[in-house]
């Protein structure tokens, strides 16, 4: 055996797999769910998890909106965007493992993104 080609097991990560999740996470960070729409929609993991991270984009930019034109809303705001860092973290989580789980409440409004 030539010992100039062996690598050891798990010296270098599979390029395919660090990059999707890289991209994976990045779609569950706010307005950083553009870097992996622009560069990795193609990947069907990453498309998943893009979905999913633009439906929890959107509503942070929607309750924003409302909760600025009336102020009562504060309150709520505050609800909605903890709720919402709950689910982007159970998302990463869900990259991280490999897995293609729908959020609990928003997953399956993932669907009406077509792209």
């Amino acid at each position: 055996m030539d010992g100039d080609n062996m690598q050891s097991p798990g010296s270098q990560p599979a390029p395919a797999a660090s990059t999707n999740t890289i991209m994976g996470v990045l779609a569950y960070l706010g307005i950083l769910v553009v870097i992996p729409f622009i560069v990795a929609k193609d990947d069907p993991f990453v498309k998943f998890h893009i979905k999913q991270g633009l439906v929890l984009f959107c509503i942070e930019i929607i309750m924003w909106l409302v909760a600025s034109m009336l102020w009562m809303f504060w309150p709520l705001y505050g609800l909605v965007n903890l709720a919402v860092f709950i689910l982007a973290i159970i998302g990463i989580i869900n990259v991280v493992q490999h897995k293609q789980s729908q959020l609990p409440v928003v997953g399956s409004l993932a669907s009406y993104f077509t792209f």
